[in-house]
């Protein structure tokens, strides 16, 4: 029975490493032509002049544009949890020239000096020309946290109606970050990002009515509950007395 038990344990941890092994040697899988050319949710804006944009339509998609070099490859990776990594889901892939020609992704990736690889780990992109690359990626709502895959100056701008001053549901990382409100959405800046992370926590508007109404409604109910005991305890001493019980204890008072 043990022998059995060792013989299938073994069997598993083999199948484990062939597959881990495969996946290496298979790249992981490609990065399809339908997702490197989807059109994005929301047209590309190219005209910013930060380092690195990081656009939220909706809370769940962020589009990103990052200003990058010729031959320039970015490492594009998430935290896949307990300290593993795995390959950003890209899609919606866009790259402009410096004269303002757009190619898609699958263009980007059979230019000669372009890339798009796909590992177990990681997505490579190699920029072919100085330019700038775009790509959506999904995003968790309400928490934008991404690695630094471009150092330099960066922007964040949120979806309409969400904020970021109230410190119980808002925070940015790193410090130094100045924000402003434009057209109801918050634009997050940094003038110089050198990593890890960028991270953006950030809340509904009106979450922070729901919030306070939470609050004066559990004060109300935390009131009410003291004075309940409160009239409880004075009806148990009105009841003492009337029994007799107390008279000792009020007569040591007097």
């Amino acid at each position: 029975m043990n022998r059995r038990l060792g013989l299938a344990v073994v069997a598993v941890v083999l199948l484990l490493s062939t597959a881990g092994c495969l996946s290496y040697v298979t790249g992981g899988g490609e990065v399809s032509d339908e997702r490197l050319d989807r059109e994005p949710a929301q047209p590309y804006s190219w005209d910013t002049d930060r380092d690195a944009q990081l656009t939220l339509h909706t809370t769940d998609e962020v589009q990103a544009i990052y200003r990058v070099d010729a031959d320039q490859r970015l490492r594009l990776y998430q935290s896949t949890g307990l300290g593993t990594e795995g390959p950003l889901d890209i899609s919606a892939v866009r790259f402009q020239y410096a004269n303002g020609t757009v190619i898609s992704g699958t263009e980007l990736r059979d230019t000669p000096d372009g890339e798009v690889e796909q590992t177990p780990d990681e997505v490579y992109v190699t920029a072919p020309a100085d330019g700038q690359l775009a790509f959506s990626a999904d995003a968790t709502p309400r928490r934008l946290s991404l690695p630094v895959y471009v150092e330099g100056s960066y922007e964040v701008i949120l979806p309409e109606d969400y904020r970021i001053d109230f410190f119980l549901f808002g925070n940015t990382a790193p410090r130094g970050a100045a924000s402003e409100i434009v057209d109801n959405q918050v634009h997050v800046r940094w003038a110089e990002v050198t990593g890890p992370m960028v991270v953006v926590q950030y809340y509904l508007d009106r979450d922070l009515y729901v919030f306070g109404g939470a609050v004066v409604l559990l004060s109300l109910i935390g009131v009410g509950g003291l004075y309940y005991y409160r009239r409880q305890i004075d009806r148990l001493h009105d009841v003492r007395v009337q029994m007799g019980l107390d008279t000792e204890e009020d007569d040591d008072k007097k």
